[in-house]
């Protein structure tokens, strides 16, 4: 199984994405962006992609026959879905994780990932839901509670539910990029509310 890399750069953008969110659609406006996930498909040196990687037809049709040869091991579905996740086609991500999934139900991080494809593929809800699964094979993974706040945030326009997951993230470990991510996350939508001081953790 491949390291669990986090697909990071949220410390650093998020603030601008959650207050230009807010003071959108304090305006009416157009809301930002959605928000870059927190993965553990490998992602370079840990910051998410800019641009699609080109995906390489030759290590994917490798991978199906491993796949198809290999019936019972979730591994090959797993790098398939890395695979076309970080090519940013998120359907076929979802089916190989998906597989994977159904081989390996433990497995909080394709679980995981699984739910970060849906919210790319806008769909909120799956990805929620998704989430609760892996929150349900640990309530203490930082990566999932850190996803269930972006995609509160980004994807249903619940700052309350993202300001609680983040607010576990710090809570359970406040040292670690999830935690730091979670912190600016939460100083970001104080600081975008005017009046009000960042949160203290």
């Amino acid at each position: 199984m491949k390291s669990d890399a986090i697909a990071f750069g949220i410390a650093g953008i998020l603030f601008g994405l959650i207050a230009g969110w807010i003071i959108g659609s304090q305006q009416g406006g157009p809301r930002a962006p959605a928000a870059p996930v927190a993965t553990a498909a490998p992602q370079g040196a840990g910051a998410p992609a800019t641009r699609a990687a080109v995906l390489d037809e030759t290590q994917v049709n490798a991978l199906k026959a491993v796949a198809e040869r290999e019936k019972t091991n979730a591994t090959p579905r797993v790098q398939l879905g890395n695979l076309y996740f970080d090519a940013e086609r998120y359907d076929d991500a979802i089916k190989w994780y998906a597989d994977a999934i159904k081989l390996s139900p433990r497995d909080v991080n394709v679980s995981t990932d699984l739910g970060v494809s849906y919210y790319y593929s806008n769909q909120p809800d799956k990805a929620l839901e998704q989430f609760n699964h892996s929150l349900s094979l640990d309530p203490k993974h930082g990566k999932t509670l850190l996803n269930v706040g972006i995609v509160k945030a980004f994807g249903k326009q619940d700052l309350d539910g993202a300001g609680e997951a983040w607010k576990q993230v710090i809570a359970i470990a406040p040292d670690s990029p999830e935690g730091q991510a979670a912190r600016r996350a939460l100083e970001g939508v104080a600081a975008a509310h005017k009046g009000e001081s960042p949160v203290n953790q």
